[in-house]
């Protein structure tokens, strides 16, 4: 019996619409009615997660959420952080110098905002303002607080652009870095001990669970360790390839109910045959 479901939003639990599908909500409140916890696991802030845990009725006592890729995991009921680990004022600058260098855009966050260090703020940067409905100020790196708390901080570009970045990063990068590439035009830099997986771990670690009672759902490479974590892996029937091949399951697309498809087959009809 599956105890815990930890679901990606972008791509997985939300359609191409950024909307939660009807049949996926009915089968998330079905799921939480019989006492299976339900996370929200994005690559988010916390601020653009809400409405979607608002809406779902995934606020109440007991109830949690992931932001930033595994960077905080959040009571969603209380708000109180339960496990957190951000960038430290050295990463932002040693990241933006980088992004100067391979002619790169940037961007990053703390707890409330959205901070772009280039005057000429990319498109990609307003897209993620519009799409979280979190402030976005532009910053100086020069002038940011030493003391700022930095869950994440993101090169954006336009996908051939980015691949080439990519290529171009130093391989020491990945030992200082959780690095992740989250859309076709979004590379992501955490704590380098941060991952949806260990995030996920840590909160099941918290409520007793064991790790073969989790489930994980998602379809793109920051979904990757939780998938491998889980007890049940599934990939989205739009996932990439390297969530496909590590999963135990595959179900329908983000824009055909695939969440809702998973939960039923994988968790809730095996319960109905229980409590015959």
């Amino acid at each position: 019996m599956y105890k815990l479901i930890a679901i990606d939003m972008d791509g997985t639990l939300l359609n191409d619409q950024h909307e939660v599908p009807e049949d996926v909500k009915n089968t998330l409140a079905e799921a939480k009615r019989q006492g299976i916890k339900i996370v929200l696991c994005s690559g988010r802030p916390i601020g653009g997660m809400r409405s979607y845990i608002e809406a779902l009725n995934l606020d109440e006592a007991g109830d949690y959420a992931i932001a930033y890729n595994g960077a905080f995991v959040q009571d969603t009921h209380t708000s109180e952080v339960v496990a957190g680990l951000s960038l430290k004022y050295d990463d932002l600058v040693k990241l933006y110098d980088l992004s100067v260098k391979l002619n790169t855009p940037m961007h990053f966050f703390d707890e409330e905002r959205l901070y772009s260090p280039n005057a000429n703020i990319s498109e990609y940067t307003i897209l993620e303002s519009y799409l979280n409905k979190i402030p976005l100020r532009y910053q100086a790196v020069s002038d940011i607080l030493p003391n700022l708390s930095i869950p994440k901080v993101m090169y954006i570009d336009h996908p051939d652009n980015l691949a080439q970045t990519i290529q171009s990063l130093p391989d020491e990068l990945y030992d200082n870095y959780t690095i992740v590439r989250s859309s076709p035009y979004f590379l992501e830099f955490v704590h380098p001990e941060v991952s949806k997986g260990n995030a996920v771990k840590k909160l099941a670690e918290k409520l007793g669970i064991k790790q073969e009672e989790v489930m994980c759902i998602g379809d793109n490479g920051n979904d990757l360790s939780m998938i491998t974590f889980a007890g049940c892996g599934v990939a989205m029937g739009n996932a990439i390839p390297e969530v496909k091949a590590a999963a135990d399951f595959q179900t329908r697309s983000n824009n055909e109910g695939g969440v809702a498809h998973a939960i039923e087959k994988l968790a809730l009809e095996p319960l109905k045959t229980i409590n015959k």
